[in-house]
């Protein structure tokens, strides 16, 4: 089994990955974190949640000196929203060395932005407009500038800014290390590294699929603070004859342990930073059925496979879909069926909509007694199609952008949904539906694409307006 430690990263990252409960690398960090180390650029294809923030942040944080106070690492990303995910990682992967981590992104005002830049700021994570809009004023210098990543570079295409990331490049060191990280890799992406990558390492890490049809799938919204009673509500509701709640981190498995024993719940802890006598002793237990609820981290449960667990909780959002798929495989073993219950908070939505894509399924909310089918969504549409025509090949079909995405909680299902609601045509006329975080793409016929956008703006999708205009080429 692979570690960080294992990956040659420093002992200051180690503890930094120690501080916040990480014990093994995902997939994508096992791959990408040697090379990069290795000053290698590289192209790492992997999904939404699959654990590449890690896989760049901690190579920057190695290679930042934090007694340099001008910029050494840019982090490019196509959103708002990501641009603040990935501040927080690398400020948390760089806070043992003092890295000051700047994020720049639109919607806030430029003056303090500017004002913090001036202060120092050896990291910087932005969105590509505001980057651009910096630098032509000056007030972002990238002239030592030696380490740059694109984040979810197919998303800064379908939102067209390749160009303006092509002219931030152009202002960087051609000495710089370069990494790209994207789920696909479609021809203007590839064409995008051959010019500005040097020879680099293509990392692809493969999504797991999932195989326990057998298993019960659910959400359940929650705030944090509400997320211990909340928990004790649904074990109550289920009664589960044995449950695994996977924790994200050793510390927060200790907690919640200790509160689910204090309201006088049979329960036991598992997780690395217990001697293994101990580990021996609570797997023992809960294998013979003495001990109906398990709350563990994910290492600490690797391995497990007891046919009697009826119940997998989330108590903590995986982070990855592929994660999800082993925890929840825990349960609806040899023909038995199984539940799994994801706790979510409104912030984890981005998440959530990562393992729905991944899984093909819509996870429903939960409910005392609820029972559910998986449903199948439609599948991810390939992208930038050639125009196609329509079923009965009367005419090409016009893009269309919605001003809503998974960040509102919407599905593919949804916008097909209202479009053939309100505009009155059938299923086959919508196609190609594409979900960004904050936008939504989707082909209708050529002749009917005005009409369809005036029938559906206005229209109430899971509480957004929903406005449709045609998309810019």
């Amino acid at each position: 089994m692979t570690t960080f430690t294992d990956l040659g990263l420093s002992e200051t990252a180690l503890r930094s990955l120690r501080d916040v409960g990480y014990d093994q690398p995902s997939p994508i960090q096992e791959e990408a974190i040697p090379p990069m180390l290795q000053g290698r650029d590289l192209i790492g294809q992997a999904q939404t949640g699959s654990g590449k923030t890690a896989a760049f942040g901690l190579p920057i944080a190695e290679y930042v000196d934090p007694s340099v106070g001008e910029v050494q690492a840019l982090v490019l990303t196509p959103t708002r929203e990501l641009c603040i995910q990935v501040t927080q990682a690398l400020r948390t992967y760089g806070a043992a060395k003092g890295i000051d981590v700047v994020a720049v992104f639109g919607g806030a005002p430029i003056r303090s932005q500017q004002a913090q830049l001036r202060g120092g700021g050896q990291v910087v994570v932005g969105t590509v407009g505001r980057v651009l809009d910096l630098i032509q004023r000056a007030s972002l210098i990238l002239t030592s500038c030696r380490f740059v990543v694109l984040d979810e570079a197919d998303e800064m295409l379908d939102l067209g800014f390749l160009e303006d990331v092509e002219r931030i490049l152009a202002l960087t060191p051609n000495s710089r290390q370069t990494a790209l990280f994207s789920a696909t890799v479609p021809p203007p992406i590839r064409a995008l590294a051959d010019r500005y990558l040097y020879d680099p390492v293509h990392v692809e890490v493969q999504a797991a699929t999932l195989t326990v049809e057998s298993v019960e799938q659910f959400q359940v919204p929650v705030e944090s603070k509400d997320k211990n009673d909340k928990l004790v509500e649904v074990l109550s509701a289920e009664k589960p004859d044995q449950a695994i709640v996977f924790v994200r981190t050793k510390v927060r498995t200790d907690q919640l342990f200790r509160r689910l024993r204090d309201r006088g719940l049979n329960v036991r802890a598992l997780h690395g930073d217990m001697t293994q006598g101990a580990r021996d002793g609570v797997m023992l237990a809960f294998k013979g059925g003495r001990v109906p609820i398990l709350v563990a981290t994910d290492v600490a449960a690797r391995g497990l496979d007891i046919s009697t667990v009826t119940h997998v909780i989330n108590f903590d959002v995986p982070v990855s879909p592929d994660v999800y798929v082993h925890r929840i495989g825990r349960t609806g073993r040899v023909g038995r069926s199984g539940r799994a219950l994801t706790f979510v908070e409104n912030r984890q939505r981005r998440e959530l909509a990562a393992i729905e894509e991944h899984i093909g399924t819509s996870i429903a909310p939960w409910a005392e007694g609820a029972h559910v089918a998986p449903v199948k969504v439609e599948e991810r549409p390939r992208r930038h199609a050639k125009p196609q025509l329509s079923a009965n090949g009367d005419g090409p079909f016009t893009t269309l952008i919605a001003g809503a995405g998974r960040s509102d909680g919407l599905r593919v299902a949804d916008l097909v949904n209202v479009v053939t609601r309100e505009a009155g045509v059938g299923g086959e006329s919508v196609r190609d539906v594409r979900l960004l975080e904050r936008f939504a793409f989707l082909s209708v016929p050529a002749a009917e694409a005005q009409r369809i956008a005036e029938a559906v703006s206005g229209a109430q999708v899971k509480g957004v307006t929903l406005r449709l205009e045609a998309a810019r080429a």
